[in-house]
């Protein structure tokens, strides 16, 4: 299969749910090494308010997208909140008119989402935020649309790409939030976004892995 439906895009959204759910702890440990400690807490916060809202509805992949990315802009706290509000919304609007979702449209509804975060926060790859997850995860998305790499084999190199691009943060200095005040004592800790990012696109690979069968 080439790709998956829109509407059946559903699972993978609670994937992405449960994920976030199953990290809380881990990740607010994270964040609390060079930052405020509540980024599991508030982002736990924002996709089990989606789940227990929409749990129960049918949704689209990208109609799950928007209305996970509108809960988080404006209901849950700290600056992530708007962050990743902003990177679903802008994700979901780049897919809405799709009936099937293919390799290059996933390609280009993540790039959309990153191309939005850039709008409103001027972070780019070594800066040690989500970015340094993200961006590399579209990058390989393109490169296999180019290669004419198979749907399947895509989402594996996203994941591996995500991986990479969050370890990569451990030895950056941070640029942005909280922690970038503490300059070089930043260094030797993993960012909580990049984190949470690489968490959040492996449950979406996995998700849609499922789908393609």
């Amino acid at each position: 299969m080439s790709g998956f439906k829109n509407e059946d895009g559903k699972s993978v959204l609670l994937a992405m749910v449960k994920a976030i759910q199953d990290n809380k702890a881990y990740l607010g440990e994270v964040d609390g090494l060079i930052g405020d400690g509540d980024h599991g807490m508030n982002m736990n916060k924002g996709f089990t308010l989606f789940a227990n809202r929409f749990a129960n509805q049918t949704f689209s992949f990208t109609q799950g997208l928007d209305e996970l990315g509108n809960i988080l802009f404006s209901e849950i706290g700290g600056s992530m909140g708007p962050i990743y509000g902003t990177i679903f919304m802008d994700t979901a609007a780049a897919g809405a008119e799709l009936t099937d979702i293919e390799l290059g449209n996933l390609a280009d509804m993540l790039s959309a989402g990153l191309a939005g975060l850039q709008e409103i926060v001027d972070a780019k790859v070594g800066d040690k935020t989500l970015v340094d997850t993200l961006s590399p995860a579209v990058d390989v998305l393109y490169d296999s649309v180019k290669k004419g790499e198979d749907f399947a084999a895509a989402l594996i190199r996203m994941k591996a790409a995500a991986v990479e691009g969050r370890d990569s943060t451990k030895e950056m200095i941070a640029k942005f939030g909280r922690s970038s005040r503490l300059g070089e004592r930043s260094r030797g800790v993993l960012d909580a976004g990049a984190v949470s990012c690489c968490i959040i696109l492996t449950a979406m690979a996995d998700g849609i892995l499922e789908k393609l069968g």
